[in-house]
């Protein structure tokens, strides 16, 4: 088909789509995606910055470059790869997910709730340690979710409420660790379940730590209105408990904060993200010098770390950038974090025009946490950006850092 260069990326799904004979609805379902959210993409009202998305709509309509929908035919050919992200540790993971038992038996001795608990935080603090992360705690996430699952259904009393935190725990935990690789209805499974199990137990700080969880599922699958929706109601439940509340409730009413002054930014709710971003700072000051939520890592410097991308989100590149200078990314002890806060940089530096300095940043990234940075959408569109549109001098380092990434591809 051909397809005129003045059309926009929005223009030029629109006229796929049809060519094709597809609804909205149709293709929406295949992306995952809202039918309202897919109207804003090919009128224009909404810009599509998300490189997996792009693939996805790519496969959806059965094109296999790239550049036919982004219009951009300078460079190597960005072959479309079919389906999702895979990783090698999805398999297991599904099975242990979507295959659990609906039978006890009497001869499972089911595990004792505190030490799967211990299991549980020694794999939250892999995953912000390793920059392997999905493949490390991949590895353990069946055996933990079966364990859980088990004492759950075993146990009764008080016993059983500790392992419905437990199990929460370990959905949130899977969440974080199958994101973008998951398939959609197994994403929300997780998340719901996490929900479930945090409500059942009536644990107001796992029910918070649970709303996170699903608030990211709602935002990264284009509900914003719902996702602010579901951390706020949160906030409201566990802000009554603050003032005599451990470090760690107020910890997670900090993450609550920061997710919503995100998804306002993504929104482009200047006003509403600074405002979030405000709540989240000042319940950092509250805590103690050092303080790291064990899960969300909300901190002093994870604050810090979301001013810059509240400020990207805005496409205030100055202002991020400026951010940026001003931190110490060793504060931070999640490597899986601080890889993130290079790849906002480097988003930065895209939206100034500054591609020698992205392509810099973003091997930083990558060195820091290798798979943060290859399974991220956002890490996977710059570094695709890189590789399509370096510098000359620069093009043998973007294409040796596409290919480690995953982007390069055909």
């Amino acid at each position: 088909m051909d397809l005129s260069a003045e059309l926009s990326v929005g223009e030029r799904i629109r006229v796929l789509r049809e060519s094709r004979g597809m609804s909205r609805a149709a293709l929406a379902q295949l992306c995952g995606r809202g039918v309202d959210w897919l109207k804003k993409i090919e009128c224009g009202d909404r810009e599509l910055r998300s490189h997996e998305l792009l693939l996805r709509l790519a496969a959806a309509l059965q094109v296999h470059d790239l550049s036919v929908l982004t219009g951009n035919d300078n460079g190597p050919a960005a072959t479309v790869p079919l389906g999702r992200l895979n990783h090698p540790g999805m398999p297991a993971i599904w099975a242990a997910v979507m295959q659990r038992p609906l039978a006890v038996h009497s001869s499972d001795a089911p595990a004792d709730p505190a030490i799967l608990q211990g299991r549980v935080e020694q794999a939250w603090r892999l995953w912000h340690t390793s920059p392997h992360n999905r493949t490390e705690v991949g590895a353990q996430l069946p055996d933990l979710i079966r364990d859980a699952e088990a004492a759950v259904r075993a146990l009764d009393g008080e016993q059983r409420r500790a392992a419905l935190v437990v199990l929460s725990d370990v959905y949130r935990l899977t969440g974080q660790a199958t994101a973008y690789v998951a398939p959609a209805e197994m994403a929300w499974v997780v998340a719901d379940r996490a929900l479930a199990a945090a409500q059942e137990a009536d644990a107001p700080a796992a029910i918070a730590a649970a709303a996170w969880n699903m608030g990211n599922i709602l935002r990264e699958t284009s509900y914003p209105e719902d996702a602010l929706r579901v951390v706020v109601e949160a906030s409201d439940l566990i802000r009554p408990h603050l003032e005599d509340a451990p470090d760690d409730w107020r910890g997670i009413y900090g993450a609550l904060q920061l997710h919503a002054a995100v998804t306002a930014a993504r929104e482009g709710r200047e006003g509403d993200a600074w405002r979030y971003w405000d709540k989240g700072d000042q319940v950092a000051k509250s805590l103690p010098r050092g303080y790291v939520h064990p899960s969300t890592v909300f901190s002093r410097a994870n604050v810090d770390f979301h001013a810059v991308s509240v400020a990207t989100d805005l496409r205030k590149s100055a202002k991020a950038l400026g951010l940026a200078d001003d931190i110490d990314p060793d504060t931070m002890p999640s490597v899986e974090r601080r890889a993130r806060l290079w790849v906002e940089v480097a988003r930065g530096h895209l939206q100034r025009g500054d591609r020698t300095a992205a392509l810099y940043v973003m091997q930083m990234a990558h060195q820091i946490g290798t798979e943060t940075v290859a399974y991220t959408p956002s890490a996977r569109h710059v570094a695709m950006d890189l590789w399509r549109n370096a510098p000359r001098a620069m093009r043998a380092e973007a294409g040796r850092l596409a290919e480690k990434v995953g982007v390069a591809v055909g």
